[in-house]
């Protein structure tokens, strides 16, 4: 699972140009799913913030759930996402959008006081190498939500012993179903936490009842409230498809957040400030340069 090891750059599942907005959540069947999601991120999200981000953030479905936060930065690889996030939520000094590779984030230490990761880490090759990046972003006592796709689920127990499913849900190695599509068991995602430096503090399970049938007979409002009794049990019985979790830093004490002007640094060189000339940002040790364009930093290529 760790392509950085071999020196190999991880590969990259890219959701540039697709309809992910239109043909997977808007009228797709999954307003439960949406439902769920977001009452896990109310009972485990702090309650104020200085700077959030959001890695992963695609077309912002989730940004007005860090609505009262002073600063909310979302970061997707995708330009074309990120795009109809910034329709959706316009141009203000409180939203920053930033097109970049979660294997290599243009972000300088303390930069964020709270963060999440929803429907993200499923599609990474080298999880353990992300999570790294993430953490190196993070201020000291800052919050970080987590979700992953649970391969030790209920559908998938039932599969396994029925002969329907050939991978074992109970292994603690992740299982990649599908291409650049990775299960993960909750054993071995604590450890990776604990590993790069997270302290797990507390565990959700997250849409027991994602099934189409169920969808379609039992009303929406009741399958949420049900999902919301049953998303404590994570903490002994993580089961449901997807589990949520609340992180906290290792680190003792407090530190200031990176002002504004030195958020952004070299992805390959992380220990390089950036500096803003004009509608570039610029390494002063390599002479590299990023584009801002139209509001959008991007860290997809350089310019």
């Amino acid at each position: 699972m760790n392509d950085a090891m071999t020196n190999t750059p991880p590969a990259i599942c890219d959701y540039e140009g697709s309809g992910y907005e239109t043909e997977f959540w808007q009228n797709q069947g999954r307003d439960y799913e949406d439902a769920v999601e977001r009452a896990a991120l109310r009972k485990l999200l702090p309650p104020s913030a200085k700077r959030y981000v959001e890695f992963g953030a695609g077309f912002g479905r989730l940004a007005d759930e860090a609505a009262t936060y002073d600063q909310i930065v979302l970061v997707d690889y995708s330009r074309s996402l990120l795009e109809k996030a910034r329709e959706r939520l316009g141009d203000s000094d409180k939203y920053l959008y930033v097109v970049a590779d979660l294997n290599r984030l243009p972000f300088a230490q303390n930069a964020f006081d709270a963060g999440i990761m929803v429907r993200v880490i499923h599609h990474m090759p080298d999880p353990v190498g992300v999570l790294r990046q993430v953490r190196r972003t993070f201020a000291p006592q800052a919050v970080f939500v987590f979700e992953f796709a649970n391969k030790l689920n209920v559908k998938a127990i039932a599969r396994y012993v029925a002969g329907k499913q050939t991978w074992n849900p109970f292994d603690p190695n992740p299982v990649e179903f599908v291409a650049l599509n990775y299960d993960f068991h909750p054993s071995t995602m604590r450890e990776w936490l604990h590993a790069t430096g997270f302290i797990q503090t507390r565990t959700l399970a997250v849409s027991w009842l994602r099934a189409g049938w169920l969808k379609r007979r039992v009303p929406l409002k009741a399958l949420v409230s049900v999902d919301n009794l049953l998303q404590p049990l994570g903490a002994i019985l993580p089961l449901a498809p997807s589990v949520f979790t609340r992180n906290e830093m290792d680190a003792i004490g407090a530190a200031p957040l990176a002002p504004l002007e030195s958020l952004f640094v070299n992805p390959n060189q992380p220990e390089s400030v950036l500096v803003r000339e004009g509608d570039t940002l610029r390494c002063p040790q390599t002479d590299a340069r990023w584009a801002v364009r139209d509001g959008i930093y991007d860290f997809k290529m350089n310019v």
